[in-house]
């Protein structure tokens, strides 16, 4: 017989939607299982070939929890906030609200021509305000919790405080002054030092195009991967998610999961933990020092040039006139450029910046140079330079002409390679024939003794950013008390101290804009509505989205 799908498919359709046929109640006689797809973005005119591939597989899944007797929760959404939703209406000249309402549409016509076993009448909407007032929440939970590093947990804010109140730091130290000498700002600043939530300055991927962050993933080659448009790296205020908090609990929570190796291994990588040290060099002819984070202490004699980043804040001070045009090139070079790229970058490029650091040890002078591998954001954004015991330092010396110094000898050891902790120490002073990880140990303890240096962990993870300079997404429950002082500088940041909104006042509603198009500028499209942003009682709300 001829299979007439067309018949067949809608008088089936039709009657799974009038009886509700895959509606889930709550039944404690049947064991639970959830399925849970990922949400479609509603940023196109349709669905693409990538959202059945996956639906195709939970929806047997699915069917087939459901024919073995378990009571199988199976929902869809639409993950309707974020840049996506919001290029393609700039793109068609339309309100978000709208293409997404209509994309929306043709998406649930689609995935129900489809015939997937979804429960949609716990359709999830993202861009809801019943829905975002838990994002909202969850949020003000993390603004008002801070990390305590004794207990490996979360805990109220005022845990904290109370801490402060009786003059101990978080690590346990005694604070140099009262609590309670500090003024409002000073106390709001301390505390963002420890919350989950907070506020930094950074240097981001800053598209102007499209007027936002973007995250490393969303930047190839120095291009916005959604349209192609210019990215460069800009120092911005911008709020994060402190979780580097937890690395050590991700590290250690690894062992139990059930996860393949290679899996377990690329979350290692990330996180990233690493034991060192914090070395400082002074600067010679001034009064700077730069310090510099090192796995390998022991090879301090192999030190021959230090790299700072190109956004390290010493640049611009310890650059000498001679060299400001080529390290004003390179910078303009390297704004264009990723943290991914940067890393994955196969040519060496780099700058010198005229000025020499002394070696703390060895007592000599080395050059300083800027680069971009050398990452802002990871360690100190310097390191002291070994070519002889690290590839890329190695690549950098040989590229420049820079002096390398064997500092470690492998030849009782085979088969080990140029950055492994293996060999007998020589050219270096004092750490003459003792072993690698001996002299690690003797060297990062000769520094504390000499008060030249410290133990430190370091993790290669970072703090998420999450702040979009957008429309289409949620505002944050945060409002701002205002310094008049400071009223000319955004959201009167420097001087304005943030605040969390009560629960009660949730959801915070996204309001209507003239405009919802990026400015370029920095600010948010919720800056120009001034109704929205400034406050009766005199403070302001928070001007950017969050992602």
């Amino acid at each position: 017989m001829e299979y007439k799908f067309s018949e067949i498919e809608k008088k089936w359709q039709k009657f799974w939607e009038e009886n509700n046929t895959y509606k889930v109640e709550i039944d404690k006689a049947k064991p639970k299982y959830y399925v849970l797809d990922m949400f479609p973005y509603p940023s196109g005119a349709g669905l693409h070939v990538g959202h059945p591939l996956g639906y195709i597989a939970s929806d047997i899944f699915s069917r087939y929890k459901k024919l073995m007797g378990f009571n199988v929760l199976h929902p869809m959404g639409f993950d309707a906030f974020g840049l996506p939703a919001e290029q393609y209406a700039i793109e068609t000249g339309q309100h978000p609200a709208i293409t997404t309402a209509k994309n929306i549409s043709r998406y649930k016509e689609q995935l129900k021509n489809l015939g997937f076993c979804f429960d949609w009448s716990r359709e999830v909407r993202t861009a809801d305000p019943e829905y975002y007032k838990w994002t909202q929440w969850i949020f003000l939970k993390l603004f008002n919790s801070w990390f305590n590093p004794a207990t490996e947990k979360a805990e109220p804010i005022e845990t904290l405080i109370k801490k402060l109140e009786n003059g101990i730091l978080p690590s346990g130290e005694l604070m140099v002054r009262n609590w309670n000498s500090f003024g409002e700002k000073e106390k709001s600043d301390l505390l963002m030092n420890y919350r989950l939530a907070y506020q930094s300055f950074s240097d981001v991927n800053w598209c102007p195009a499209l007027g936002t962050v973007l995250a490393n993933d969303e930047v190839k080659d120095g291009f916005s991967e959604r349209g192609g448009h210019p990215v460069i790296r800009k120092k911005m205020r911008q709020w994060f998610l402190r979780i580097t908090a937890y690395a050590d609990r991700l590290l250690y929570g690894l062992e139990d999961l059930d996860w393949p190796l290679p899996l377990k291994e690329m979350q290692r990588n990330w996180i990233g933990r690493s034991e060192g040290a914090i070395i400082p060099f002074a600067v010679c002819n001034s009064q700077h020092s730069i310090s510099a984070f090192t796995t390998r202490p022991d090879t301090i004699f192999g030190a021959t040039f230090m790299v700072i980043s190109p956004e390290h804040h010493l640049v611009e001070k310890i650059t000498t006139p001679d060299q400001k045009l080529k390290i004003s090139q390179y910078l303009g070079y390297v704004k264009s450029r990723s943290d991914v790229e940067r890393q994955q970058e196969k040519s060496v490029t780099g700058e010198f910046t005229g000025a020499y650091a002394i070696n703390p040890f060895s007592k000599k002078q080395i050059p300083v140079w800027i680069a971009e591998y050398v990452l802002a954001g990871y360690g100190t954004g310097a390191i002291m330079a070994v070519p002889s015991d690290d590839d890329r330092d190695n690549a950098f010396a040989k590229k420049f002409g820079l002096e390398i110094i064997e500092v470690v000898d492998k030849s009782n050891y085979p088969g080990s390679g140029r950055g492994d902790k293996e060999g007998i120490l020589k050219n270096s002073g004092f750490m003459n024939g003792m072993k690698v990880p001996d002299a690690i140990e003797y060297i990062i303890n000769k520094a504390e003794e000499m008060g030249i240096g410290q133990r430190k962990i370091n993790y290669k993870m970072r703090d998420a950013g999450f702040s979009r300079q957008r429309y289409w997404g949620e505002p944050f429950p945060i409002i701002y008390l205002n310094n008049p002082a400071n009223k000319d500088e955004r959201n009167a940041e420097m001087g304005a101290i943030p605040v969390s909104l009560d629960e009660s006042c949730l959801p915070v509603v996204l309001p209507e804009v003239e405009s919802y198009k990026p400015t370029g500028d920095g600010e948010s499209p919720l800056a120009a509505n001034y109704e929205w942003k400034n406050m009766p009682d005199g403070c302001s709300r928070e001007t950017d989205t969050m992602p």
